[in-house]
């Protein structure tokens, strides 16, 4: 059952789906983890692949940039597609000197002004939950690997360039206890609750608000192997 937005058969998406917000980050983790991939979907170049890890079916897609993204991609997998888990693997921005370049974190919630869940379901709330049993796979495969991981408050933020004269990184840090930012995780943990399905997100640091450092384009494709380890193990336990 295809969409306007996917052109894969029923059948060609397995049932825990990894979604980095890159595309080429999903090529990326396809043709390096995955054994024979198949490509499944190339509209808008929005590209996802199904294989197998260690012998379990797993997919992985891209869901772009921002919650109106993340929300079409994510409804669409748990809604036409069957999908049960959708675990985010992206990148963020920290809002603590705590955080350093290439560490991991995982959301233990996600921290949004949107207005995304009472758009789409007028659900008011501020604050969207992961799942509690994909969280607990994800810390499980982080400690078998010997990865470690932050479980915190994340910022999911709407916008990417602020003004001077609105809240900045150490606001949304001192009032909300958001440790980092991105851009996806309220939208996709809120799809999940109104669906009766399960998501979470694992996080990378890619550059710091405190003390500016940044990663490139090129490492944000193909660096974070250590995420996309712990979420192809965390898969596993999940599918």
């Amino acid at each position: 059952m295809s969409t306007p937005h996917n052109q894969a058969a029923n059948g060609e998406i397995a049932k825990v789906v990894l979604m980095p917000g890159d595309p080429l980050r999903a090529k990326y983790i396809a043709e390096t983890f995955l054994e024979d991939p198949t490509m499944f979907n190339t509209v808008r170049n929005m590209y996802g692949y199904t294989g197998t890890y260690k012998g379990t079916r797993i997919s992985v897609m891209g869901s772009g940039m921002g919650m109106p993204s993340i929300g079409i991609y994510s409804y669409e997998l748990f809604s036409h597609y069957d999908v049960e888990c959708i675990i985010r693997i992206g990148s963020a921005g920290a809002y603590t000197e705590e955080l350093h370049l290439f560490d991991l974190v995982l959301a233990s919630e996600a921290w949004s002004e949107s207005t995304f869940a009472l758009a789409q379901s007028g659900d008011d709330e501020t604050r969207q939950k992961p799942s509690a049993r994909v969280n607990a796979a994800i810390k499980e495969a982080a400690a078998s690997l010997q990865k470690p991981l932050t479980e915190a408050c994340i910022h999911s933020s709407d916008v990417f360039y602020h003004e001077a004269n609105v809240d900045g990184h150490r606001e949304f840090y001192a009032k909300h206890g958001c440790v980092c930012v991105e851009m996806e995780s309220f939208a996709l943990f809120h799809n999940a609750k109104v669906l009766g399905k399960h998501a979470a997100c694992l996080l990378t640091i890619s550059d710091s608000l405190v003390t500016h450092e940044e990663t490139t384009a090129k490492q944000r494709e193909n660096s974070f192997t250590n995420m996309m380890e712990v979420a192809l193990e965390a898969a596993l336990k999940l599918a």
